[in-house]
């Protein structure tokens, strides 16, 4: 039964395979219903995620499926992401100016280069034309015109470079999880940022 531990063991493949075992039935044609305690569990996990737990439990079950999968993953064992990998040119985009300049700092410490970071989507999209990235950290909710996921879109469809969501608004993560090859949900720390950034570089979204 979920015991309300799930967000700091959703990078367990494991448990990733566990409930997917027991809920993508969901998700069948016919939809395969898993039971009382199970849909007890998965109103839980939909308010740790702050999903809305109201609407039908198959599309709760998709949405939460992408943030887990997107979220979690399985980590390789990558100490470093440079430790097997050239250092990467990330642009970061982030309209809270502390966790803007913070992430920066991380990141550049941890041996990349950064584009930016920039507070909106139009200044990160002329940036993008200007400068070869390799990967890039978008917040969803941006100040402005835009918003991350439309520069998400864009980055990708005409720039070709994958993107990680930095967000604390699961459910948009959940409806756009196919645009980035990792999410990492606010509040988060730098080891969480630097995984999600192995992961992808593991994945071979990143070019060599």
């Amino acid at each position: 039964m979920f015991d309300g531990t799930l967000n700091a063991t959703i990078g367990n493949g494991a448990e990733l395979d566990r409930l997917r075992a027991r809920y993508d039935g969901l998700l069948a044609d016919p939809p395969a219903p898993p039971g009382e305690e199970a849909l007890v569990e998965l109103a839980g996990m939909a308010r740790i995620f702050d999903l809305d737990g109201s609407r039908p439990p198959a599309e709760v079950w998709r949405d939460l499926r992408a943030v887990l999968t997107r979220h979690g993953g399985t980590t390789p064992d990558i100490r470093h992401p440079a430790a097997s990998h050239r250092p990467l040119t990330l642009m970061v985009v982030e309209d809270d100016p502390g966790m803007a300049s913070d992430l920066t700092e991380m990141l550049t410490g941890a041996g990349h280069g950064v584009v930016g970071p920039f507070s909106d989507a139009d200044a990160a999209r002329t940036a993008a034309g200007l400068h070869a990235v390799d990967l890039a950290l978008l917040d969803i909710n941006l100040a402005g015109d835009g918003d991350g996921v439309d520069l998400a879109r864009t980055l990708t469809q005409t720039w070709g470079v994958p993107v990680i969501f930095l967000t604390g608004n699961v459910e948009a993560a959940a409806r756009h999880a196919r645009l980035a090859t990792a999410l990492v949900l606010k509040p988060y720390g730098g080891r969480d940022v630097l995984d999600a950034i192995a992961r992808t570089v593991a994945s071979g979204a990143v070019a060599a």
